[in-house]
């Protein structure tokens, strides 16, 4: 009999939206955007096609602006393609999470308002449960960057994940700013402080470009570590879906 395939980690191809177009940004810069397709419903289909089973999405019209702005892109493609999608971007006020949600994302992303409102979290979190509730802890020269990535906090990534621990967080996404979009690979060493650090789950983001960065974050061997974003390595065929998937999971 044929062996069963298990997870080690999730492949999150992320399709990040800015004036209705997929893109990708360098270092979260709106100033070095490159358009990957006009549709970002085609983009996220095409991801699906190649065997993803979750999606990311980030509304940067949302994030820019402070309210969420591409709803309905959401909705069709949480309808239409029926997989796991989370998202995030200008998701600031309790009925724009509670809006999300009803448009389909299996579970949204909180970025600044995690910190700048903790009065916010603290009431998605009872409204929804921990389960649907992401807080992204991105991190440039060591601090943790809020506010689009332009402003940094005191504290570091491990000792911010400790403190929305106490909070009542138990799904974390972790971003290396300086590694966005450069294609450069992971810090290892960093990821798995991370996941020392984290007591529920986290999905890491930030840099993978060749498969060779997958196989680096499989060989942790985090069992905190439950999934990656991949954007632009995909968007450029450093690798397809398929051999992603295929370092991501093993044999049973």
């Amino acid at each position: 009999m044929a062996g069963s395939r298990i997870h080690l980690m999730n492949l999150y191809p992320a399709v990040d939206i800015l004036n209705s177009r997929a893109v990708r940004l360098t270092k979260g810069d709106f100033a070095a955007s490159k358009v990957y397709d006009e549709d970002p419903f085609a983009a996220a289909q095409a991801w699906i096609a190649a065997g993803a089973t979750h999606l990311h999405i980030v509304d940067l019209d949302g994030a820019r602006e402070g309210t969420p702005r591409n709803l309905e892109k959401l909705r069709k493609i949480a309808a239409e393609l029926e997989v796991p999608t989370q998202f995030g971007g200008g998701l600031r006020t309790p009925q724009a999470i509670t809006s999300a949600l009803e448009a389909g994302a299996s579970r949204v992303i909180l970025g600044t308002a995690a910190f700048t409102q903790p009065q916010l979290l603290e009431q998605a979190l009872v409204d929804h449960g921990p389960a649907r509730i992401v807080v992204s802890v991105d991190v440039r020269g060591g601090k943790v960057a809020t506010a689009g990535w332009t402003q940094t906090r005191p504290e570091t990534g491990e000792d911010v994940v400790a403190e929305l621990h106490e909070r009542g967080v138990r799904e974390f996404i972790y971003t290396n700013v300086d590694r966005d979009g450069m294609l450069e690979g992971p810090d290892l060493e960093e990821v798995r402080r991370v996941a020392d650090a984290v007591q529920g789950r986290f999905i890491y983001s930030g840099g993978i470009g060749n498969l060779s960065d997958l196989e680096g974050l499989v060989s942790l061997e985090a069992a905190t570590l439950e999934g990656v974003i991949v954007g632009k390595a995909l968007y450029e065929r450093r690798f397809t879906v398929a051999e992603a998937n295929s370092v991501l999971t093993a044999s049973r």
